[in-house]
């Protein structure tokens, strides 16, 4: 994964891979072959031609590991060329499943080094992952990658919070990777156990990924408050890989790693791509999978590409404020677009919310919004919370919410994707 200094060469190396990729997964990629031929497509040699490829989407993906089970036809290398299975969270329907041969394990690594080192990773450091090395993809691939900067890598998996957390100061961790919701729930299980993260752990480094959290800016600037650290968000999907990161000079945006990914931003209905600088759906193709590619994927995320050039140096596309969540989570409410980041921003800035659910329903032909919140604090000092926050959701996005406040403990945590957003 060499360094390419200026869009020319990135878009000439582009097109070479997009040529060799093709040229090995048509012949012998059941899926693609299909796909291509029904589009009278036997060939696709440059990024001029990129668009006349037609997408690729999740739903394909799952009716066809439906129709050919268990794997699907989305296979170039017979199955004995497989090394790794992982599987789709499910958070949105049937988990998929997802194999890599020995060559795409290694490049899953090789991405995950360039976010390591892209976030001031090396020899010398201790990575702690905090997930628990299940079936889903989560954090494996980092955990391959600490190995490629020399880092050392620390387990976390059946442990409990407490466990983790102990876990992280005997072995003296300096870099921690989990999702944000995470994160902020074992800084809150340290402050209920009398630590100070920000004192009590050498953790100078956080890098996140699975929620847009470690974007928003709230969010982030909880997650480096609680644990004394600088906090870095990635993204990636089981089914594409580690696409996105975030470097040292954090210009309030992610890069994506134009070296082993074509980036398109859609629009969400048209399919048509957008202008610089609007938002819509990211499309990715990668060139490091072939045993199991994705061609003009359909992610699902909701984004904004950037034009101004990053402090850092590096010429790759950026994603202003990261993933901003998925393109079907926005709800129209009294005409308002209401994103959940944007929710979540407001949500983070009530250091005594310590978990939160938004609910949004039809009320009389009309869409209403709810926050159920959970406080830290006892319930005196929680006097008044409710119309705080819904003082300050209606001043930042527009309009008042109902506000529920539960009781301690009520509302679920979560230690991979957080689920909170409900449309009811």
């Amino acid at each position: 994964m060499g360094s390419i200094r200026d869009r020319d060469e990135i878009e000439e190396e582009q097109s070479k891979r997009l040529r060799r990729m093709l040229q090995a997964v048509l012949p012998a990629n059941e899926f693609y072959r299909k796909k291509f031929l029904q589009k009278g497509l036997t060939d696709a040699g440059s990024l001029d031609e990129l668009a006349e490829l037609p997408f690729t989407t999740k739903g394909e993906l799952i009716e066809d590991q439906f129709q050919y089970p268990p794997y699907g036809t989305d296979l170039t290398f017979p199955l004995e060329k497989y090394i790794r299975i992982h599987q789709t969270s499910g958070t949105t329907g049937k988990p998929m499943y997802w194999l890599d041969t020995e060559e795409s394990w290694n490049w899953w690594a090789d991405c995950w080094k360039v976010i390591f080192e892209a976030a001031g990773v090396g020899p010398g450091d201790r990575v702690f992952f905090a997930f628990s090395f299940g079936p889903f993809i989560g954090f494996w691939a980092g955990w391959e990658g600490a190995r490629k900067v020399g880092a050392l890598a620390i387990s976390g998996g059946a442990q409990s919070t407490a466990q983790r957390l102990k876990s992280i100061a005997d072995y003296g961790a300096t870099v921690l990777v989990c999702t944000p919701t995470y994160a902020l729930h074992m800084a809150a299980e340290a402050r209920k156990a009398g630590m100070d993260l920000a004192k009590d752990s050498a953790i100078k480094i956080t890098i996140h990924a699975g929620e847009p959290g470690a974007s928003i800016p709230r969010t982030k600037k909880l997650l480096e408050e609680s644990w004394g650290a600088k906090c870095y968000d990635h993204a990636g999907a089981t089914e594409v890989g580690a696409f996105g990161f975030e470097c040292q000079s954090q210009p309030g945006a992610i890069h994506v790693n134009e070296n082993e990914f074509i980036a398109e931003v859609i629009d969400p209905n048209s399919g048509e791509a957008t202008r610089a600088g609007e938002k819509g759906e990211l499309v990715i193709t990668n060139f490091g999978r072939i045993g199991s590619p994705v061609i003009r994927y359909r992610t699902g995320d909701l984004v904004q590409s950037r034009t101004q050039p990053c402090p850092c140096g590096r010429p790759f596309i950026m994603l202003e404020g990261g993933v901003l969540g998925r393109a079907d989570d926005m709800v129209v409410i009294r005409g308002v677009n209401v994103f959940p980041s944007a929710i979540e921003n407001v949500m983070r800035e009530f250091p005594e919310v310590e978990e939160f659910r938004v609910e949004t329903c039809e009320r009389q032909a009309m869409r209403e919004l709810k926050l159920i919140i959970e406080s830290s604090s006892n319930q005196s000092s929680a006097a008044g919370l409710q119309e705080r926050v819904s003082s300050l959701v209606r001043e930042r996005i527009g309009l008042r919410p109902e506000v529920e406040l539960v009781a301690p403990g009520s509302l679920p945590r979560f230690e991979l994707k957080a689920k909170r957003f409900f449309k009811l």
